[in-house]
């Protein structure tokens, strides 16, 4: 229906015009089953919100969307940094969606692109499903993929299986023969990437490669928090055997587990060597010897290819893979 009104999608979903507005502006807060109805009215009647018309008659709202889970945490903070410094000057808006459920994640890919309140998105650490490509592509909504991946848009990727062989290498490089892992089991599942298993999946198969399998009681899980990972480090350096090397699946964590090492009157990296994943700020200043994979520069270049992708729509799709190097400091 051309120029379809609000009152035309209300009246084909069954529902009232403030419903309509909810599932716009606030999905999550709208039970499953009526906000897939209102959905599939406005997909039906192609129906453009009122306050967004004249913006999408001169093509921009001159705002660019980042959906984004822990986006608290240090490796989400430094990629923003990079995201926001790559527009600044611009004539863009940044706008920040943090996503805290799969519910949440879900509702925000439904609503963002009939919305029409951004002009591209950026999807940092999250995976997308067929049903939400083809509703993104469907309304065309330009779109970048950090760290995830999918064919259909470009985006920047690690490889952290790859991330857990290079950081056994290293251990295995320097002799060590006692080697464990504390991770992370804080993920939305089914919408967040198992990086720490993927990690630790990389770790295992290089150390079992090199005839060292890597031992359960040397495999620890905690929460991406520093208090959490110190008290898994300690459970570690307590047994009889205690690892010489330990690999943290994060810099956040790797702090917890040298708070544990410096408590219990151990050194690094005398008595254990300690290697982190990310490079984040502090790391530097604390010497902590880590997997760079260049946070900041990934939040750039993601941005570089959205405004190509919004300049071009025909654009060809681009996945531009970030090599990870280890930075070497004084803990390993």
């Amino acid at each position: 229906m051309a120029n379809a009104t609000i009152y035309d999608v209300a009246k084909e979903a069954g529902v009232s015009i403030a419903t309509v507005s909810r599932v716009l502006n606030v999905p999550h807060r709208v039970n499953d089953q009526t906000r897939q109805r209102v959905l599939q009215a406005i997909d039906l009647l192609k129906f453009v919100p009122k306050a967004e018309a004249s913006a999408r008659a001169r093509r921009n709202t001159y705002r660019i969307g980042v959906l984004a889970p822990f986006f608290t945490y240090p490796s989400f903070v430094q990629r923003l940094r990079g995201v926001a410094s790559a527009l600044h000057g611009s004539e863009y808006e940044l706008v920040v969606y943090s996503v805290d459920s799969a519910r949440h994640y879900q509702t925000q890919l439904e609503s963002l692109p009939v919305a029409h309140r951004i002009d591209g998105l950026i999807i940092m650490s999250l995976q997308v499903d067929s049903s939400a490509a083809q509703r993104l592509l469907h309304n065309q909504l330009p779109t970048v993929l950090i760290e995830s991946h999918h064919t259909a848009f470009s985006g920047v990727e690690i490889d952290n299986e790859q991330g857990g062989r290079l950081a056994a290498d290293y251990f295995l490089g320097l002799g060590h023969v006692r080697i464990a892992f504390v991770g992370i089991d804080t993920e939305i599942p089914g919408c967040t990437l198992p990086t720490s298993a993927m990690r630790l999946g990389g770790f295992r198969n290089r150390l079992r490669e090199a005839a060292l399998p890597l031992l359960d009681s040397y495999v620890r899980n905690a929460h991406n928090d520093m208090e959490a990972a110190y008290a898994q480090a300690k459970v570690l350096l307590s047994l009889a055997e205690r690892p010489t090397a330990i690999f943290a699946a994060s810099d956040l964590v790797a702090i917890g587990v040298l708070k544990a090492i410096r408590e219990m009157g151990l050194t690094t990296p005398n008595d254990v060597t300690v290697l982190g994943f990310d490079d984040l700020d502090i790391a530097d200043y604390i010497g902590l010897t880590t997997i760079r994979q260049s946070l900041d520069e990934s939040g750039r270049v993601a941005v570089e290819l959205l405004l190509s992708r919004m300049a071009d729509p025909l654009r060809a799709v681009q996945h531009v893979h970030f090599p990870l190097t280890i930075v070497q400091r004084q803990t390993a």
